[in-house]
């Protein structure tokens, strides 16, 4: 393991009132270290690393000038904040990010007062700003409120109501624009252009040296110092039009990675700003260390690896990945169907559609991050003759429910959502959980819903979604690897729902709705030794439910229990719904349900978090030996 740099003027740094009793040729030396222990920290740990590599001047800029936790600092999406983390009294903790009983690897309000907002998803820092604003001015929390958002996650709808609601209100925010020129994926869209030709305005070295002319105009106590500063970095605004027309005044664009240019500007805005402002800052992911600076994500998300080559750690793969069996179908099938086209909300590689992007250019859409206008989008290559699916995260897909709703469903137009990450997906915790899909999509009239047991049956879902145009249909599989299955040179379509039983047995029938088809294989494996043979179904689909099957499950054994990777409200209470309908209870069925618990299920490896949820293979069978009571079953070494 490679040794822990040495931090000397970090290790004065306990709480961010420590940076405001150091010069700036300190606060300079504090950034070079923190970056160091960035770096060694996520060697150790994985997680989002470029990201708050980008940010590390930022960081220390912000809370050496303003008085945090009393200001409120507001990470937009929040995987920029492992610096801030280091800053603010974590320190210590930081090589359990994203671990069980860990730090989260994000902002959480539970974790720590210099995290007064929570935040994993896009966009919402300037809404929650404005909100934290308006309350200061009624006499709640008094302080300034910063909100630093980046460039990718103006993409999103949200961000344009709050900049618009906050030059209506004028209200003092300040928001930092941290523009790296990417999200996750290289930027897309208008905005991406219009924020290149504004920073293209000016010679960036121009730039450079009237700010840093500032720093001299701004020694304690500041006061004419700051005065006059502001009527230099006036000079600086190039651009910003589309700011100013909203009402907010515009600063920049500024380099996000000189200190003294930063300082000067940040102490500047703090003394005499009065109204909402926008500083532009241009930054770069992964800054300051070479692998990540040069890999094609700039090191967003990276698993553990060695610091001095960049290197990462990676257990060998034994099946492929559930996300590549659906980016492969799909290119599969797309040679075939010219109708086939695809769309993503900043997520091509997350996704798997980077492949089918390749193959396919004219025919694939990274829409940025906008999951609402993903929807409609897609929506209407539907309705104009195309044969379109949305690949979306789970998590991500609950930001667009309106629009399914409203601009799919309703009208039955045959959008196909691949729906990636479903259930617990690990250390990036209940944020990126997918949890609700099954519920919010299983109670609208007309939707198919599906879920694929194993990588096999992923791919029959893939070839059943395209040659489905009857109305709206929705397949999810999970994060990680398939179980090893051979796969099927052409899949071909399932019988829209019909499930399938997998194994024959008597007394008890597990019905498994998705990939805990095989803890519930293990469980029965389990039972055998105890002389019980449960049967053992695998559902398919959600919606419509297969009626004959269930009929059959509940007609032919004691017990039935159904198994999901969701929340209440999901595949069990629909199959509930059918048992009471057709009377079943009436006639004694002992009948149980298996989902996720009625929590928000902190960051651990998958297989702790489904300990934690009860359902792995142990609890399954424990679950069966309750329901026939036979008794609990012991503690097995």
């Amino acid at each position: 393991m490679t040794d822990r740099p040495k931090t000397p003027t970090l290790d004065k740094v306990h709480l961010p009132s420590d940076l405001r009793r150091l010069s700036d040729e300190d606060l300079h030396r504090v950034a070079q270290e923190l970056r160091q222990e960035t770096i060694s920290a996520v060697s150790q740990t994985g997680g989002h690393l470029g990201a708050g590599l980008g940010v590390v001047e930022l960081t220390v800029a912000i809370h050496s000038v303003f008085e945090t936790p009393r200001d409120k600092l507001i990470w937009d999406v929040s995987h920029q904040c492992y610096p801030h983390k280091i800053l603010t009294g974590r320190r210590e903790r930081i090589r359990t990010l994203r671990q069980k009983d860990g730090l989260s690897g994000f902002t959480k309000r539970s974790e720590s007062p210099y995290d007064p907002f929570g935040a994993a998803h896009s966009s919402t820092s300037m809404s929650a700003g404005l909100g934290f604003a308006v309350a200061r001015d009624l006499g709640g929390d008094p302080g300034d409120v910063v909100c630093v958002i980046g460039d990718g996650a103006m993409s999103a709808g949200m961000a344009y109501e709050a900049m618009n609601n906050a030059g209506a209100l004028g209200k003092r925010l300040i928001i930092i624009l941290n523009d790296n020129e990417m999200s996750i994926a290289p930027p897309v869209g208008a905005m991406s252009s219009y924020l290149s030709r504004l920073y293209a305005g000016a010679p960036f070295q121009e730039l450079k040296a009237v700010a840093k002319g500032a720093v001299s105009f701004l020694p304690p106590p500041l006061q004419e110092g700051a005065r006059r500063a502001k009527d230099m970095l006036k000079h600086l605004a190039v651009g910003g039009t589309l700011f100013e027309e909203l009402g907010i005044s515009y600063l920049g664009p500024i380099d996000g990675h000189d200190l003294d240019q930063l300082l000067a500007i940040l102490r500047t805005v703090r003394s005499r700003a009065d109204g909402p402002i926008l500083i532009h800052a241009i930054t770069r992911k992964g800054k300051g260390y070479a692998p990540a600076e040069e890999a094609a994500d700039r090191g967003h998300g990276v698993s553990k690896f060695d610091m001095v080559t960049g290197e990462q750690s990676k257990a060998p793969s034994n099946a492929p990945s559930y996300t590549k069996v659906f980016a492969q179908t799909l290119s599969d099938i797309a040679e075939r169907d010219d109708k086939i086209v695809a769309v993503t909300a900043a997520m091509p590689d997350g996704t798997g559609l980077k492949s089918f992007m390749e193959r396919f250019s004219s025919r694939c859409f990274d829409v940025g991050i906008a999951e609402q206008h993903a929807v409609t989008f897609a929506a209407g290559l539907a309705a104009g003759g195309m044969r379109p699916f949305a690949a979306i995260y789970s998590t991500f897909l609950q930001r667009g429910y309106d629009q399914i709703v409203h601009d799919v469903a309703i009208q039955r137009l045959p959008v196909r959502f691949a729906i990636d990450r479903a259930g617990l997906v690990g250390a990036d915790g209940a944020t990126h959980a997918g949890s609700y899909d099954i519920a919010y999509l299983a109670n609208l009239p007309g939707f198919v819903v599906m879920a694929a047991a194993d990588e096999a049956e992923l791919a029959r879902m893939v070839a059943t979604a395209a040659v489905h145009d009857e109305g709206p249909i929705a397949f999810r599989f999970p994060r990680g690897e398939g179980v090893g299955l051979e796969m099927p040179k052409v899949p071909e379509p399932l019988e829209i729902g019909k499930g399938r039983i997998v194994r024959e047995g008597r007394r008890v029938a597990l019905l498994s709705y998705g990939t805990r088809l095989a803890e519930a294989e293990v469980a029965c494996e389990r039972l055998a030794e105890r002389r019980i043979e449960p049967t053992l179904a695998d559902a398919r689909f959600v919606k419509p439910l297969d009626r004959e099957l269930i009929l059959n499950l509940a007609r032919n054994h004691e017990a039935l229990i159904t198994l999901e990777e969701g929340a209440v409200g999901g595949f069990g209470s629909h199959v509930a719904q059918l048992l009471a309908e057709e009377g079943v209870f009436d006639r004694g069925l002992a009948y149980r349900s298996m989902v996720l618990p009625d929590v928000f299920i902190d960051q651990a490896s998958p297989r702790d978090m489904y300990e934690v949820a009860g359902l792995n293979a142990e609890h399954i069978e424990a679950k069966v030996l309750e329901t026939l009571g036979v008794g609990v079953m012991s503690k097995r070494a």
